[in-house]
């Protein structure tokens, strides 16, 4: 008869301290970035050409993936970049107001979409401008401040791209007494 000891099932080696703090911190930078990248952005506002409805550092979630699956509408606060002959680089925020085929004037403090006055109860004042009918081409769309007379916007220098769309402005998270949904 011989003496043998049952096999009994050795525990896994532990991870270094160090192994799982790395290990970790990879995976949390690689699903940040991949969210920031792909999903939702953090934003604030640098200026004041949304006011009343967006303030100076207001701090903002950008839904990325909104117009993957569905289209842009009239009203919607939108992130973009702007049109190719700007010089800067820097992300706009805006409300999107022409869509494509739309013919769009702004003429006596009122705004005019297909000939249709439009009812704008979030701009700061009307309109001290004169400007269009111009017709949004296909692909591109028209875009506006709600500080309209304080707007560099596309009453200045057109329409943005389709492609140039970051994503839409969905929810305010700073500063808390101002916390919610935007549109």
């Amino acid at each position: 008869m011989t003496d043998s000891k049952p096999h009994l099932p050795t525990a896994p080696k532990a991870k270094s301290a160090l192994r799982e703090t790395v290990e970790t911190l990879s995976l949390s930078v690689l699903l940040a970035f991949g969210i920031r990248t792909f999903v939702a952005e953090a934003r604030y506002i640098p200026s004041g050409s949304m006011l009343p409805t967006l303030e100076i550092n207001d701090r903002l979630i950008i839904d990325k993936l909104s117009y993957d699956f569905g289209t842009p509408q009239r009203g919607d606060i939108v992130v973009f970049h702007p049109p190719d002959q700007l010089s800067t680089k820097d992300a706009y925020i805006k409300r999107l107001m022409g869509l494509p085929g739309d013919v769009v004037e702004v003429k006596n403090g009122q705004l005019y979409i297909n000939g249709e006055p439009q009812v704008e109860p979030y701009i700061a004042a009307k309109p001290d401008y004169q400007y269009g009918p111009v017709t949004v081409p296909s692909g591109t769309y028209l875009v506006l401040g709600d500080n309209r007379n304080e707007s560099f916007d596309s009453h200045y220098w057109g329409f943005v791209p389709q492609d140039h769309l970051i994503g839409q402005a969905m929810f305010r998270f700073w500063p808390l007494d101002r916390l919610g949904e935007l549109n």
